[in-house]
Order: structure tokens, then sequence, then C-alpha cells
């Protein structure tokens, strides 16, 4: 059995390594994750084996020494050796207590002082207005006022309150800080990618705003939305969201996006909490909150995006909580009644269409902005998509081509739907379809699907009914499905 001291060292070689390369400026996630992936399984490894250090935890930030950089992660994991355990922090309570029953859904804010504007209360509202009272027994916002400035705190808090009263007796609403003794330090931070030292110290510290507010929702509910401080929600918000959730049943996912800005609009399983909220600690001066969540998300299996559209949530602000400066960014894919969302249900696809380059069929399936692009096809070429369990399906829409290429469209082709998966030399299967539509000018929109075909459906497939010489595009494949009345 090794020693402590042998841990130790082995442990500072992992930062060495990883010192050299974050000079790189290159942003590529290959390298960090390998990285990453290496230390975690070492850690892993010296927790299962019982290499535990002596002494009591210690508090993440000491005032008076700050020991070199490799050192203080070192300590730091003396603190998060259980990635399945909270942080140990003691919460300042300014309004509002957590109630014991959990609700659906936590929604989490943090908070700082702005040299221009301040939107939280906006948003505060925003969330509370756009759900309805069904929803909002559903619901639990928690605000993080991550500024060290207790008089600006104070005052918040007071305006909070007065607004927002009802919702805080209802238990909807709990303002809380977290100290700034249990902090790591904040001076001294390494100056990755030549950012300025202000910038470093301020998306440093963000990250920790955003681990501690993690860590105290874990046990709140049974699902985490984190926004920030300047957003507008869509109408029945939460309503679109369980939608979502349910037709993902079944399946695996670490992060479900809502919006494509910023740290706006990211699901997690409230189950997952500790465990981002340790990594956002560890790595908390490496880099911005939304480049470590990419890593997050890989690190546990989660290989790509998985975001919805239309968006649920808009960035409305117009001054950056860093310096005040200008931040007009808009999400073009927000609605303000959005409940109409497409829920792809989890499928595996594949086609016998020659694929151009790595445009494969996934794409086309894809909540992002990609697209399935083939050679040309031939009559009786296919496309399908078969899903992981039957599910009932009421609406089907499908676009070909996009705006630079309007003539690789699908000029002749059938929308099938089908049941009794069969697996074939080509793939899996539906043994029996029924012809729904077809397509007219590239794209195709079946409604009520649900009351034309009486039975679960298993696949979907598109069909080319003749051959072309324009090659293919398929720009996005969007379902909806049907709740069961218990939803």
């Amino acid at each position: 059995m090794f020693s402590c001291s042998h841990v130790l060292s082995s442990m500072r070689l992992v930062w060495k390594s990883l010192d050299k390369m974050r000079c790189l400026r290159k942003r590529s996630t290959i390298p960090f994750l390998g990285f990453l992936i290496t230390f975690l399984l070492f850690l892993n490894l010296y927790m299962e084996d019982g290499y535990v250090l002596d002494g009591d935890k210690r508090q993440l930030r000491d005032a008076s020494v700050h020991p070199p950089s490799a050192e203080r992660y070192v300590h730091t994991f003396r603190d998060l050796s259980n990635f399945s355990g909270t942080i140990n922090v003691t919460y300042r309570y300014l309004a509002g207590t957590p109630l014991n029953r959990k609700k659906y859904l936590t929604i989490g804010l943090s908070s700082v002082k702005r040299k221009r504007g301040n939107y939280l209360l906006e948003t505060i509202k925003s969330i509370f207005d756009q759900s309805s009272y069904e929803e909002l027994k559903e619901i639990m916002v928690v605000v993080h006022l991550a500024d060290f400035d207790l008089a600006w705190c104070e005052n918040l808090v007071q305006e909070i309150t007065r607004k927002f009263a009802h919702h805080i007796i209802a238990g909807r609403l709990l303002v809380i800080q977290a100290p700034e003794e249990f902090y790591p330090s904040l001076d001294g931070l390494k100056r990755n990618y030549n950012d300025p030292e202000d910038r470093v110290r301020f998306r440093s510290k963000q990250n920790v705003d955003y681990a501690f507010l993690l860590n105290f929702c874990t046990n709140l509910s049974h699902f985490y939305m984190m926004l920030e401080d300047d957003v507008r929600c869509s109408r029945n918000f939460l309503t679109a969201l369980k939608k979502v959730i349910t037709s993902r049943e079944g399946s695996y996912w670490v992060m479900l996006e809502f919006s494509k800005l910023g740290y706006i609009g990211k699901l997690y399983h409230a189950k997952d909490l500790p465990r981002l909220a340790h990594f956002l600690l560890m790595f908390y001066q490496e880099m911005p909150c939304d480049w470590l969540l990419i890593h997050f998300r890989g690190l546990l299996a989660q290989k790509d995006v998985i975001r919805f559209k239309p968006s649920l949530f808009q960035h409305m602000g117009y001054y950056s909580s860093y310096k005040g400066a200008e931040n007009k960014l808009k999400d073009d894919d927000f609605e303000e009644d959005s409940i109409d969302i497409p829920d792809n249900p989890p499928a595996s696809l594949h086609t016998n269409i020659n694929v151009f380059e790595n445009y494969d069929a996934t794409k086309a399936y894809s909540t992002v902005d990609e697209y399935f692009w083939g050679k040309p096809p031939s009559t009786g070429d296919f496309f399908v998509i078969v899903f992981n369990r039957s599910t009932k399906i009421s609406k089907i829409r499908i676009a070909t081509g996009s705006d630079d290429r309007q003539n690789d469209v699908l000029h002749h082709g059938a929308l099938e739907v089908g049941e009794k998966v069969v697996g074939t030399k080509k793939g899996k299967q539906c043994s029996s379809y029924i012809t729904l539509g077809e397509f007219r000018n590239g794209n195709i929109e079946v409604q009520d699907v649900d009351h034309k075909i009486a039975f679960e459906i298993e696949c979907v497939r598109i069909v080319v009914t003749a051959s072309q010489k324009e090659w293919l595009i398929i720009r996005s494949i969007s379902l909806w499905t049907t709740q069961p009345p218990s939803q």
C-alpha cells in the first residue's frame, strides 16, 4: 500500500502536467479531457483503496497563507474526496426557508452587484409570471446573492421581500448567501488564455458562486435548472420541460439544454449536483463555467449536446456583470410561447443513402444546428428512425434542403410509420409500415398522427420514391409525442 506522501507526489505530477498544458492557447477539449479522466480515475482508485488523508476537513479558504497552485489543489481534494456528498458550507438564509417536501424543479440564480443595470428582480418576476398556479406548486427558486458587499445584499433582499413576499411565504422563493470565508483564494490565479487578471478573478469567483449554489440545491428537488440573473422565460416553460423529460425516460443524459447561450437553461438531475459542484470548485481558476460544463458532461459520458428548440429562455440584459460591459447577445431560437416544443424521443438512425463526410444520419435528428447530407438518392432508398421503445406521436415535421443549398431537397418521397421491429442486414427495421403522406417542396408536416394510427409507433421512415440528380440535405426531423393522461 502506498503512503500518503506517494499519493501526494503522484497528484502533484498530474497537476504539473496540467499546468503545462494550460499554457497552450488552443482551446481544444480533447487533451484537457484526457488529463481530467486520468486524474479522476486515479482519485477513484485512491478512494476505493482506502487512501484517505488524515485530519479534519479544512475550510476552502485560508485567509493568511496561499500555497502554490498544485499544493492548493491537493488541499482542496482533501475536502472534496467524497464526490457524492455535499460540501460543508454554512449558508446564510436571507429570505425564506427550505421546505421538507421535494419539488419537481429547482431553478438556481446567482447574482452579484453590477456596475450598470440590475435584472434580477425582472428575472424572478418572469419565472413566476410565466408559470401557471399548478406549475408554481412544483417550482422552487433559489437566489444566491454572491457579492461580498453586505449592504448591497441587504438592500436587495429588502426589495425581493417586498415584491415577492407571497412566494417566499409559500416556500417558492429562497435567498441565500455563502459567506466569504468559505471561498478559496482569488489572488494570484493563473492567467489562462492571457485573460486580464481582473477577468480571471471574476470568472474564477463565478465558478465558486455556482458551485456553492449547486451544493445548496442538491436535495430540494428531482431536477435542477440553472439560469443567469438577466433572463426572460417562455410561457409555461415547466410544462415544456416536463414533456421533454418524460420523452427521454429510459435514456441516459447528464445535461439538457433549453438555450444556446452561456449558463442559461441548463437542466440536470439533482443527484448529479454534488459532483458538478465539486468539479467547478476543483477547476475554478482554469476557465469560464460554460467551458467547464462541456468537460463535465463529457466526463459523465454524454458525448453530444442535447439541445431543444425553440429555446425556453432568453437573455435580456444589456450590460454584463463583468465591468458593466455591453452584452446584447440574444438567442434567436427563443419563442415566448414555446409549449409546442418537439421532444424527439431516444432512437437509433440509419440510412442506405451514401453519406457525405461526417454529415451522418444522427445530425438530422439532433437538436443543434446540424443536418444530414447525402449523395444523390435512388428510388427505394430510405432513412429510418427506430425508437428505443414504442411511442405515441402526435405530430411529425421534416424539412429538407438549406438556405444556401435550396436544390438539395427531397424532390419525391414519402413519410411512413411502422411497428414490429426486426433485425436485418441493414440494421433494425419495422416489418410493417403505413404511409402518412408525400413530401411537397421538400417538406412534410403531419398532425394528429395518434388519431390516424392505431398502434404505438416503433419506426419513422423516409422513402425516396424517385431518383434524383441533386444531393439530399435533411435539415431537421421534429417529433411531438403524446403524453400519458397522468402527465
